[in-house]
């Protein structure tokens, strides 16, 4: 293990090497952003203008924030305040800068209390296609589809039953979180290191097979149509703002991931090729998710606009009438559950790290801190579905005076906390940042730093100030 000097000079865990950083990057940003919440606005958008736009905003606006973000963890070497900190003052910029690390390691904490929740729905549905399977297999008909004998109507209220179950959503919301508080208290090489090492490759190897899968069995030409042909018509403020919102979701951008992790960074990794990795293979991981879900939701004729409910109830639906459709099944809620792991381990190190460099906490008493609050906030949204189901946290704001506790929770953190840190963040790079210094620590230079400067500076605070107007004040669309 090599380990990274900090700020103060004391040796602090970090990555053994670049590959290692890499996949875990690639972790942090791959997860339900990419499986389920891509195929989801894809479908609601109409497909190929959509997708084509969602890919323009990643590289235009995305990779300069990953290698902003990125670069401020890696001159900084502690936590995401402390890095900040440090950057603004190597810079002669005001330290109060750090305050949008702050507030990204707060969302970081509220995302993964709510994201704790949805990912104990996956690990439910990984369950009852794990026993289907089991059952299959007992009764020697191990290729049968998923959930035999089972109405469209019964599969699909099977959302809603787990819903109005406390016992089984606390469960499973208990079941993720141990994890996740697991792998974080084991430290950087130790836990997230060597989580992302087995699970990453575990991630891609489920994909691509599924994804094949999809295009024997499944209708990949019209999928295939839907996703890349686009039409314009359909390319509507409301969905350019989307697709934005997505690349910034998807890459787990504002919420100072990137910078935690960048700080484990050795030194000699050449940051902008690392960064542009990160973003490809994230942006991949989304259109080939899209090529897995929409060959099998057209082959059997469903609505690929079904919304949020595509992942949970259409597609166990559609596994009932496909061969072997009880271990794709099974498989896939497992590849969603993977990809859920990494994340939300990025997404608990980051208040986790503010514990041990500001306030000099052990890593297990930060992580049980910071994983155990987490886990209590969740519990208030899963109550939200059926004990609390008439509490309205900001009721008084007309954006969420309908909104249950975790899709208040959830809208704030994107609506408000997500850009904000991300217009902050593109701000600070582009004008506050000594600019000598980020091209030392990036390694960008000459025209590749001047385009970069141009994208942080000026197109990346343009644009994230739209998707925070807009977020807030959706009437601006016709909204």
């Amino acid at each position: 293990m090599v380990a990274a000097a900090s700020a103060s000079g004391a040796s602090r865990d970090g990555w053994s090497s670049r590959s290692a950083f890499i996949l875990a990057a690639i972790g942090a940003a791959v997860g339900l952003g990419n499986v389920w919440r891509f195929p989801t606005l894809a479908g609601e958008s109409g497909g190929g203008a959509f997708v084509i736009f969602y890919i323009a905003c990643v590289f235009l606006l995305g990779l300069p924030l990953v290698l902003s973000e990125i670069f401020i963890g890696r001159a900084g070497q502690t936590d995401a305040v402390g890095s900040i900190k440090k950057v603004a003052e190597d810079s002669g910029a005001s330290p109060r800068w750090s305050i949008f690390g702050a507030m990204g390691a707060v969302a970081a904490f509220l995302i993964v209390s709510f994201y704790s929740v949805v990912a104990g729905w996956v690990l439910y549905y990984a369950g009852v296609m794990g026993w289907d399977l089991l059952q299959a297999i007992g009764s020697g008909e191990p290729f049968r589809g998923a959930l035999v004998g089972e109405s469209q109507e019964m599969i699909q209220g099977r959302m809603g039953n787990l819903f109005a179950s406390p016992g089984m959503l606390l469960s499973m919301h208990l079941l993720f979180m141990g994890l996740t508080l697991w792998i974080v208290a084991r430290g950087v090489g130790s836990g997230i290191e060597k989580a992302a090492t087995w699970l990453m490759p575990m991630f891609f190897v489920l994909l691509v097979g599924i994804t094949i899968y999809g295009a024997v069995v499944g209708d990949m030409t019209d999928a295939i149509k839907f996703l890349f042909t686009p039409d314009w018509s359909k390319l509507t403020p409301a969905v350019m703002n989307s697709a934005l919102g997505q690349a910034l979701f998807s890459l787990s951008l504002g919420v100072a991931g990137l910078i935690t992790y960048g700080s484990y960074i050795q030194e000699g990794s050449k940051l902008g090729s690392t960064s542009a990795a990160i973003a490809i293979a994230d942006t991949s991981v989304a259109l080939i998710a899209g090529m897995m879900i929409f060959p099998i939701v057209f082959a059997v004729g469903l609505d690929p606009a079904a919304g949020p409910t595509l992942v949970f109830q259409t597609l166990p639906f559609a596994f009932q009438s496909m061969p072997a459709g009880a271990l794709i099944g099974f498989l896939f809620f497992v590849l969603i559950l993977v990809a859920a792991v990494t994340s939300s381990i990025s997404l608990l190190e980051v208040p986790t790290a503010w514990g041990i460099g500001e306030r000099g906490w052990s890593r297990h008493k930060s992580a049980l801190i910071f994983g155990g609050g987490a886990f209590l906030i969740g519990i208030a949204c899963l109550l939200g579905y059926n004990v609390w189901a008439d509490v309205r946290l900001l009721g008084f704001w007309s954006l969420f005076e309908n909104t249950d506790i975790l899709d208040t929770v959830d809208g704030f953190t994107g609506k408000v906390m997500l850009p904000l840190g991300a217009l902050l963040t593109s701000i600070f790079v582009g004008w506050k940042a000594d600019q000598k210094m980020v091209q030392d620590v990036t390694g960008l230079t000459g025209p590749m730093f001047g385009v970069w400067r141009f994208l942080i500076a000026w197109l990346c605070p343009l644009a994230v100030g739209i998707i925070l107007v807009t977020g807030l004040f959706p009437s601006v669309l016709g909204g």
